[in-house]
């Protein structure tokens, strides 16, 4: 169940209730005439099925009142209500399975934002990273993994293609490039403290490690792995399920592949360097992928529900009739 608060211009309030009045996947409905200082108006609240969000936001945003006034849902996670139980029941599809394409895509451009928390986050993932490989530990890699930032801007590439936003798409591409360029930047800086200091060594690099050689030696189950791992986490996202996330961050070895070419710039090992960042194209261009199709493939299945759902109505109107 969602909870929808509209700010409207009063010429417009009518327009509004009369398309929320007109939806059975709306269980409440209540109007606020004049309360509304900024913009002058009215506020409108209504209760509706999580599954008819997109067909209701679109109808609404046809009347320009995203101009004029202001839109917002936010989910109501403790609820008792028969009508709202009736309404869920009438309306195609499950809550936990539905898209909300709105509040997808405007998380996704804050997941691009090139800020201050992101470069920080990005930097003390990969720094983590690098001493990990040092110290061969994967206990240390897993925690590099989580602290890394970039699955919200990867999903992002996929929000952008499957709805059709080029700058979307170009903000996402340059938070990666300008996030992974800087934080390999200052690891490697530190490295090069840390060498200066005599605490890595270029055995530690070039030696033998069996727990974390897996950063820089890239295969077929790298690629699948990221398939997988994005699959997941866009379906996370997307539902009202977000437990599965976690395992994308410790799935995939983005991270710890920019951490190791942190570590063979500063030693100038070739192979370190062009093997971690084959690692990193791999999982990048494999999670990419996986979730530009997972979120097809969503938009694919929600377009026919909302179609269903919008015969079903006409059904309705006629036998009213």
């Amino acid at each position: 169940m969602l909870h929808l608060r509209i700010m409207a211009p009063a010429e417009l309030t009518d327009d509004v209730v009369a398309i929320l009045e007109a939806d059975d996947a709306v269980s409440g409905l209540a109007v606020l005439r004049g309360s509304a200082i900024r913009p002058p108006g009215d506020i409108v609240l209504a209760d509706l099925a999580r599954e008819a969000a997109n067909d209701i936001l679109e109808r609404l945003r046809a009347t320009g009142l995203h101009h004029h006034g202001s839109i917002e849902l936010q989910p109501v996670h403790t609820w008792m209500s028969l009508s709202g139980y009736l309404a869920e029941l009438r309306t195609p599809g499950y809550s936990s399975d539905a898209v909300i394409w709105a509040d997808v895509t405007q998380r996704s451009y804050e997941e691009t934002e090139l800020n201050w928390t992101y470069l920080s986050f990005m930097t003390l993932a990969t720094a983590l990273a690098s001493i990990a490989i040092v110290v061969d530990s994967q206990i240390l890699i897993i925690g590099a993994m989580v602290l890394g930032p970039e699955f919200g801007a990867i999903a992002a590439l996929g929000v952008a293609l499957v709805r059709r936003r080029a700058a979307l798409f170009g903000r996402a591409v340059a938070t990666l490039l300008a996030g992974f360029a800087a934080a390999i930047a200052i690891a490697f800086a530190l490295v090069l403290v840390g060498r200066g200091l005599g605490w890595i060594t270029i055995e530690a690099v070039t030696g033998d490690r069996p727990e974390t050689a897996f950063v820089y030696t890239p295969d077929k189950w790298s690629f699948i792995v990221a398939l997988i791992a994005a699959a997941a986490g866009v379906l996370s996202l997307t539902s009202s399920k977000s437990g599965a996330l976690v395992g994308v961050f410790i799935s995939v070895t983005t991270v710890p592949a920019a951490g190791n070419i942190a570590l063979g710039l500063a030693f100038g090992v070739g192979s370190a360097i062009w093997g971690s960042t084959l690692q990193l194209a791999v999982n990048l261009a494999g999670m990419a992928l996986a979730g530009w199709a997972t979120l097809a493939l969503q938009d694919l299945v929600w377009s026919r529900v909302s179609l269903r759902r919008a015969r079903a109505q006409a059904r309705a109107r006629r036998r009213m009739l």
